[in-house]
């Protein structure tokens, strides 16, 4: 969706008037979108007199178009500016301009390659302008036929517009030399250059009128080389292959997919497992097939952002470019609203037991609905004993009625479920040792064979060391917390987050790291919390389980009003006694079924270490 479209010379005088911003807004009314949002307006009014200069010469003609805030369809992400016309060998092109308001920068260390530090909203990390606008160039090539069909150019750009020579050295640094060879970056005193830039392609009108109609209104279709660096990712991919009953599951979901494709009625699957079954290796794969062979568009959706982006990375073996092409496929959860009805061929919705009605800032009103609504098939992964929030109402029951409304046929047999347990070294009654443990479960077993390591630590440091000399293998080990400690490092309370017994002190993850958290090799210091672990694993997890958690009585119980009040999101200390100790103990049993090989844990309640010391005797004795 364009926002906003004109000619260069009605451009210029909406901006010289001081209209531009009115403009715009009233473009978003007809489109029938609310806007409230006086930041992104006072930015138009900034950054688009930064354009007029640029774009005032007479070298580039008064005809050619511009258009302003371009969604591109499948995301929620917004192109700022785009000229169109024609360049010296004739070509239609599109000049894209990312713009950015930014007084400072920093460079990042060598890992994060594609971010900076700015002074954006007080001082965050956020993609580099260059590497923002090539990823907006790759999403539109992959998925808009007509840009591919009638050879249109996409070239783009960043411009800093008051940055000035100072931070020259910082966001030019080599570390970025990828992208801004791909996206010329221009900063404060690159007026003429930037100028002379979009001169290189842009110097007549475009030929066919129609341009900015075909990438806004043409089909959504993966193109060719995507489909194929797809297959070729998964390929050779260990952390995806398929087994046993997941295998199962995957040839009924493309029966019914290919149903579908013949006679364009909606379907709803339901796929349920426990911890570890495999859901999400599940989900990926028919992913890519739908991709690949179907060669229609499908998305991977979690509310949680973390597995998403880490599973992004696992594709792209660490591949920044590959990782731009496959970023469209795994949109943010608050995106689906805007998609039209059956837009997604196949929308793949992992986690589904995280579902919410409207959740914050979510532009939508109700999570599955809008799912249902934006897919021809949709395919939800839950877990009904994965519920974490209060919140959260992502159930078997309510996918099945919403899809009853939708007229969506629904698919739940045995076929679809997940058994078998490639978590915890395949240990199927671990997970319901944890049930027992945590005493979720009355008949649940209260031990466990496979060669698992469980282990109890008295001191938090002694769980940290063994923890980071498992990690320097193959950087599977990670640190995990449930909802007790304060984010006091991000309100700027004190230097530590986590301060337990023995001197043990750590931070949260942070908050720039937190989406790759479990992938990024320079995060094991981090202790994880629940949003950046669940739908995750490692090789060993290490659990801190806090005073949310106590033995007394000899009954496992929970204590809401242990839980921090930086909790925002759960909203535990408010639920009722009942649901508070459910939602508690899903919390840590998802913890706690993090690992592959292993599980340490550090219990603030000595009773409590007591008691899962003298249940684990007992499992190793027998």
């Amino acid at each position: 969706m364009i926002i906003y479209e004109n000619t260069k010379r009605n451009f210029n005088q909406a901006v010289l008037n001081n209209e531009i911003a009115f403009y715009i807004e009233q473009e978003f009314a007809r489109h029938g979108l609310d806007h409230n949002n006086y930041k992104e307006t006072r930015s138009w009014m900034n950054s688009l007199n930064f354009m007029r200069n640029v774009l005032d010469t007479p070298d580039i003609p008064n005809d050619v178009k511009v258009a302003i805030e371009y969604r591109i369809p499948q995301t929620c992400m917004r192109v700022d500016f785009m000229i169109t016309g024609v360049g010296p060998s004739g070509n239609d092109n599109i000049v894209i301009v990312e713009l950015k308001q930014w007084g400072k920068v920093k460079k990042t260390d060598n890992v994060l390659d594609h971010t900076v530090y700015s002074d954006l909203e007080g001082g965050k990390w956020t993609p580099h302008p260059s590497y923002q606008a090539y990823s907006y160039k790759r999403s539109i090539e992959n998925y808009c036929s007509e840009v591919n069909d009638d050879h249109i150019d996409l070239i783009p750009c960043a411009y800093c517009h008051n940055l000035g020579e100072e931070y020259r050295s910082d966001i030019e640094d080599d570390i970025y030399e990828e992208w801004i060879k791909e996206a010329p970056l221009f900063l404060q005193r690159d007026v003429l250059k930037l100028r002379a830039f979009i001169k290189q392609y842009i110097n007549a009108a475009a030929k066919d009128g129609q341009l900015l109609y075909k990438i806004d209104h043409g089909k959504i279709k993966p193109q060719k080389a995507l489909q194929d660096a797809l297959y070729s990712m998964l390929k050779g991919n260990q952390e995806f292959m398929l087994l046993d009953d997941q295998i199962v599951a995957y040839d009924r979901c493309n029966q019914i997919i290919e149903m579908s494709l013949a006679d364009h009625r909606k379907r709803t699957i339901i796929i349920q497992g426990g911890p570890g079954t495999g859901k999400s290796v599940l989900a990926i794969n028919l992913l890519v097939n739908t991709v690949k062979n179907y060669k229609e568009f499908g998305v991977y959706v979690t509310k949680n952002a973390a597995p998403k982006t880490c599973y992004q990375r696992i594709l792209a073996s660490q591949d920044s470019r590959r990782e731009i092409d496959i970023k469209t496929l795994f949109p943010s959860a608050h995106a689906i609203p805007r998609f039209p009805r059956n837009k997604i061929t196949v929308g793949l919705f992992d986690e589904a037991h995280r579902l919410q009605v409207k959740p914050y800032m979510y532009p939508g009103a109700h999570m599955i609905r809008d799912c249902i609504n934006a897919s021809l098939v949709s395919i939800f992964f839950i877990d009904e004993t994965q519920r974490i929030t209060v919140n959260d109402i992502g159930s078997v029951d309510a996918i099945r009625e919403i899809a009853e409304e939708y007229d969506s046929e629904i698919f739940d047999g045995e076929e679809l479920k997940l058994h078998a347990q490639f978590r915890c070294n395949g240990s199927d009654s671990y997970i319901a040792f944890i049930n027992s443990l945590l005493q979720i479960e009355r008949n649940a077993n209260n031990t466990f064979d496979g060669d698992f390591k469980i282990k109890v630590f008295d001191n938090p440091c002694e769980m940290r060391d063994e923890l980071r000399e498992l990690n320097k293998k193959n950087n599977k080990a990670r640190m995990v917390a449930g909802y007790c400690y304060d984010w006091n490092v991000k309100f700027h309370r004190g230097d530590w987050d986590i301060m337990l017994p023995y001197g043990f002190n750590a931070k949260w993850n942070l908050e720039d790291k937190s989406m790759w958290w479990a992938v990024d090799p320079e995060s094991f210091e981090e202790v994880g919390c629940i949003h950046t672990c669940q739908g995750l694993e490692f090789d060993y997890v290490g659990v801190f389980i806090g005073k949310d958690l106590i033995y007394k009585d000899g009954r496992v119980q929970t204590n809401k009003y242990a839980v921090s009040k930086d909790d925002k999101t759960s909203k535990i200390r408010f639920a009722p006694d009942d649901l508070a100790d459910q939602l508690i103990k899903n919390t840590y049993k998802v913890l706690l079924t993090r690992g592959q090989k292993g599980c340490f844990i550090f219990c603030e309640d000595k009773q409590l270490a007591d008691y899962i010391k003298k249940t684990l005797r007992k499992v190793y004795n027998d």
